[in-house]
């Protein structure tokens, strides 16, 4: 079963995105590639299910990428405001051009932790003053359109969620290749976005994880279970393996942690912490 809507794989109509993008399960499927070509596609043109079906030459992909963003995502936007028109104590989107802003700076941002504070000196950085509340509205109206996914912070230990830094994640990586040309080399960021997205289609809570100074990538949470994961694109350099394992020896307690790594040579199992490679367990093996 996809995870998008047929008629749309069938048409390429544009629709709202409420629902996630393709697997890369379901995109190998789709295009028929071996698992190095559809990997290396996926992450640059992304899962959106017409995206699988196309002729995909990158003058093609960009407009249909940037006709979801500008038709499909601001008029989403823009509709949604509609509705809240007599709700006297909710806040409008007024501005596109401040939405398409924080847009952009949160997906070059993505994966790392953000605040509305940070969000709000960045663009006072840039010239633009607006109050942290404002702020807050137009990342809420882009979290409720699908775009930005949440995680938030997790003390292992204590197993409490935390309040501050939290992470965001964007939808598809077609869409943040459109919102934001590549220039500068983030496989790592590529990667992980596309862990936290199989996680949740894997029917899991998806928080990021602290342990005493250390950060764990994810911690999975179903029915009261966890599983704490890593993610790296290499794990051959010894000074590499070590940093991605230390979070994970650090944790006490007895539930699965696993290491997902781009390279085959360090698949297997180091006192109990699974090394697994990445695009194996994309696809479920």
């Amino acid at each position: 079963m996809l995870s998008g809507d047929l008629a749309t794989l069938l048409t390429g109509r544009y629709v709202e995105i409420k629902m996630l993008p393709l697997s890369f399960r379901e995109f190998l499927e789709i295009t028929g590639m071996d698992i190095d070509r559809g990997l290396s596609e996926y992450m640059r043109d992304g899962g959106l299910p017409y995206i699988a079906v196309m002729d995909r030459t990158p003058e093609k992909v960009e407009t249909y990428l940037e006709g979801i963003y500008n038709t499909v995502i601001v008029k989403d936007i823009e509709d949604r405001q509609t509705r809240k028109e007599t709700d006297p104590d909710k806040r409008k989107i007024t501005d596109i051009l401040l939405l398409k802003t924080i847009a952009k700076y949160l997906a070059s941002v993505a994966g790392n932790p953000v605040s509305i504070r940070s969000i709000t000196d960045y663009l006072a950085s840039n010239g633009r003053k607006v109050s942290p509340n404002t702020v807050s509205d137009y990342v809420e109206a882009l979290t409720e359109s699908f775009i930005f996914y949440s995680a938030d912070r997790f003390d292992i230990v204590g197993k409490q969620l935390l309040k501050a830094n939290r992470k965001l994640y964007i939808v598809d990586l077609g869409l943040r290749n459109h919102i934001l040309p590549r220039s500068q080399y983030d496989l790592g960021f590529l990667l992980e976005n596309m862990v936290y997205f199989e996680l949740l289609r894997r029917g899991y809570r998806v928080m990021i994880g602290k342990v005493g100074n250390t950060e764990v990538d994810f911690v999975s949470e179903k029915q009261g279970t966890y599983t704490y994961f890593q993610v790296t694109a290499d794990m051959t350099a010894k000074d590499t393996f070590d940093r991605e394992l230390k979070p994970l020896t650090n944790i006490r307690d007895n539930y699965e942690k696993i290491v997902l790594t781009g390279d085959r040579l360090t698949v297997g199992n180091y006192n109990g912490i699974q090394v697994k490679n990445l695009s194996d367990w994309l696809l479920g093996k």
